[in-house]
């Protein structure tokens, strides 16, 4: 009885340690898996948009964008202000207003009005009293992610990303490409870098930073380029890539019940033989 005992509990810490040890990677592919719904919704609404609504809705951006230019207090927004806000691009009422893809890090999330921390546990949120994220001079708008989430990887890496590279913002029909012009590390409270240049187009990452520590802030910034058609399949080709390795990923954690049912048989079966045995050997 005592080594059956034993042995059981050895099954129990087995359960255990095998189930911290999945957790990351079961989090993250379900949040993945997640997350591409929430894309493929919002890519569904978006092609129910008539040119009148889609070319209203981009005249208000711009107007709010304006608005931004000489006012000091806009990271500071009123309920107005807030209400007006989520009111522009949210077309679809989820929040969602597009995606971001940054190839380096293997990285395609969807962009929410806001960075509540709902928000931040399962996509990438735009920060109020940055400009609306639609291109053009006189924008700067800042995205917000973060860092060293067990459920999911989200801008764990950013860290990684240099000087010349690349990011690509989708907002309803527009795609805008931003190459890394400036990589700073600040103060939470430190808004300087996140300032609008009336003749620059700029969009901002931003994560928490040392990582673990999270004291800082990580800020990646990106200027408006204009890629030319050929460079598309690069980027399709590496999200084919972290696609295929999404889905090793899942046949994995699909195989891992299995493993964890073998590996507890093949013991208790072992206890089983000793105790037989032992039986056996007492007659």
């Amino acid at each position: 009885m005592k080594k059956f005992i034993v042995g059981a509990s050895l099954v129990v810490l087995f359960i255990a340690g095998l189930s911290v040890l999945l957790y990351p990677a079961v989090s993250d592919y379900i949040n993945s898996q997640s997350q591409s719904r929430v894309i493929s919704q919002f890519n569904a609404e978006l092609v129910k948009l008539s040119e009148t609504d889609y070319s209203g809705i981009i005249d208000k951006a711009k107007a709010y964008n304006e608005s931004l230019l000489n006012n000091p207090d806009r990271f500071m927004p009123t309920d107005a202000d807030l209400k007006e806000y989520h009111s522009i691009l949210d077309f679809s009422g989820t929040g969602v207003i597009g995606t971001v893809e940054i190839p380096e890090i293997k990285v395609k999330l969807p962009i929410y009005l806001g960075t509540d921390d709902s928000v931040l546990q399962v996509g990438i949120g735009h920060l109020a009293g940055s400009s609306l994220p639609i291109g053009g001079p006189g924008t700067h708008s800042v995205l917000c992610g973060h860092r060293g989430l067990p459920s999911s990887t989200l801008l764990t890496n950013a860290d990684q990303l240099k000087l010349g590279d690349t990011f690509t913002l989708k907002i309803l029909n527009e795609t805008l490409t931003y190459q890394v012009d400036n990589i700073v590390i600040v103060l939470p409270e430190d808004m300087s870098a996140l300032a609008i240049d009336p003749s620059k187009d700029y969009c901002t990452l931003s994560t928490c930073t040392p990582y673990g520590i999270n004291d800082h802030r990580l800020l990646i910034r990106g200027i408006r380029i204009f890629p030319d058609d050929t460079q598309s399949p690069k980027l399709s080709s590496i999200f084919a890539d972290a696609s295929r390795a999404g889905t090793m990923t899942g046949y994995l954690i699909s195989a891992a019940p299995v493993i964890l049912v073998s590996l507890i048989y093949t013991l208790v079966r072992n206890i089983t033989s000793k105790k037989r045995k032992e039986v056996m050997t007492g007659l």
